[in-house]
């Protein structure tokens, strides 16, 4: 099984939540493979549990796993790089002071690792302060020039610019989908992405120049009554990637 992701012309696999192996399978195949699954660890009341359960998904879906944390939280950052270490998945995702244990833990450099970083409302300055600990603290801005470079020197993949809000923070998303492109780096924008705003939000990051790029679409393609994610809705996704890149 790949530890990488099944980019989309090398360029794009998005990243939905699985509400169970059978959905996980529906959702994979309605992207026609170029997806990474999220699967919360907080889900899970230990390790083991969490393991055994999501291995069923690496089954299902040729390892298109995305272990996650659960809304971003970061007390669940200790437990996503000991599970990933078990794994192996394609993508973890991870608070920005997880990233350097999540890489150590997994002793190889194809697994992608996002880092998340949060708008601050100035454009060209984001809070790395996303931690269990930092992010009871005052915010961390820094330029994301400066938070890119503090990524790789973890080992990190990407930017997950979180949460976006839709298209509410748009001007500090286009700054960040530049720095990304400028910088040979990877991008991941989530938080209130829907079938509405994914195509503008996604040709952002296109017009950048931004390589690789992983839009999270989360809880608006969700049927309320099953909790699972619809695999329509994965499918018009994916053709508005197609539309965008072909």
């Amino acid at each position: 099984m790949s530890n990488i992701p099944n980019f989309y012309k090398d360029r794009v696999a998005l990243n939905v939540l699985a509400g169970s192996v059978q959905n996980a399978s529906e959702c994979y195949e309605a992207a026609e493979h170029h997806i990474v699954l999220g699967v919360l660890s907080k889900n899970y009341g230990n390790d083991e549990l969490a393991i055994e359960d999501m291995k069923l998904y690496q089954a299902e879906t040729d390892n298109a796993l995305s272990v996650g944390l659960g809304a971003g939280d970061p007390n669940q950052s200790q437990m996503v790089s000991r599970i990933s270490a078990k794994l192996q998945p394609q993508h973890i995702n991870q608070v920005f002071t997880g990233v350097g244990t999540s890489r150590a833990l997994l002793g190889q450099q194809d697994t992608f690792i996002n880092g998340l970083v949060s708008p601050t409302g100035k454009v060209g300055l984001v809070n790395i302060a996303t931690g269990p600990l930092s992010s009871k603290q005052p915010t961390a801005e820094v330029p994301v020039e400066t938070a890119i470079a503090l990524l790789k020197d973890m080992g990190g993949s990407s930017i997950k610019f979180f949460p976006m809000n839709g298209l509410n923070h748009i001007d500090e998303f286009k700054a960040v989908a530049k720095a990304c492109s400028d910088n040979d780096f990877y991008l991941e924008p989530t938080g209130g992405l829907n079938l509405e705003n994914f195509e503008e939000i996604f040709q952002i990051a296109v017009d950048a120049g931004v390589k690789k790029i992983i839009p999270h679409v989360y809880s608006s393609i969700i049927d309320k009554r099953t909790g699972y994610t619809r695999p329509e809705d994965v499918k018009s996704l994916f053709k508005i990637v197609k539309k965008v890149l072909d």
